[in-house]
């Protein structure tokens, strides 16, 4: 039980050793997220693209005009004109509602506005910044895709 202890004093010593510098690391990766709003109907939000592979391909894109539509009962669709990169596919821990992912074998954007699960051929790009309502929108419209930072 001792060595149980110790090994858990030495845990803390480590991680208020490392505490300074970690919030430069997280600033760090702050810094590789790009922003970007979408647009169409009536509807105007923004997202978060998350640093991978896929994302700065798709981010590559832009501007971007697209037609945007419901799919299934959780779910909007634009087709890209382009496949993208699928390094980063999946299947990845915690989808959830807001999630924006690219569909491998279709080659289509999915912004989910319902809940999903992960699966090997989704690729998970960022999220919806703030509430997924514009998005609940019923029909199809043309879209707009822009990056703001």
């Amino acid at each position: 039980m001792s060595r149980d202890h110790r090994l858990t004093r030495r845990t803390l010593l480590l991680a208020g050793a490392l505490s300074p510098i970690l919030p430069h690391v997280t600033h760090a990766q702050d810094r590789n997220l790009m922003k970007i709003r979408f647009s169409f109907s009536d509807q105007d939000f923004t997202a978060t693209l998350y640093d991978n592979v896929s994302a700065r391909d798709f981010a590559s894109m832009l501007p971007l005009d697209v037609e945007v539509s419901d799919y299934s009962t959780n779910e909007k669709i634009a087709y890209l004109p382009r496949k993208l990169n699928p390094e980063a596919r999946g299947p990845f821990p915690n989808p959830a509602i807001g999630d924006i992912c690219y569909y491998v074998p279709w080659g289509n954007l999915v912004l989910y506005h319902g809940d999903y699960s992960s699966i090997r051929d989704l690729v998970r790009l960022g999220r919806i910044d703030g509430s997924v309502e514009p998005i609940l929108t019923r029909g199809t419209y043309p879209m707009h895709i822009t990056r703001i930072s």
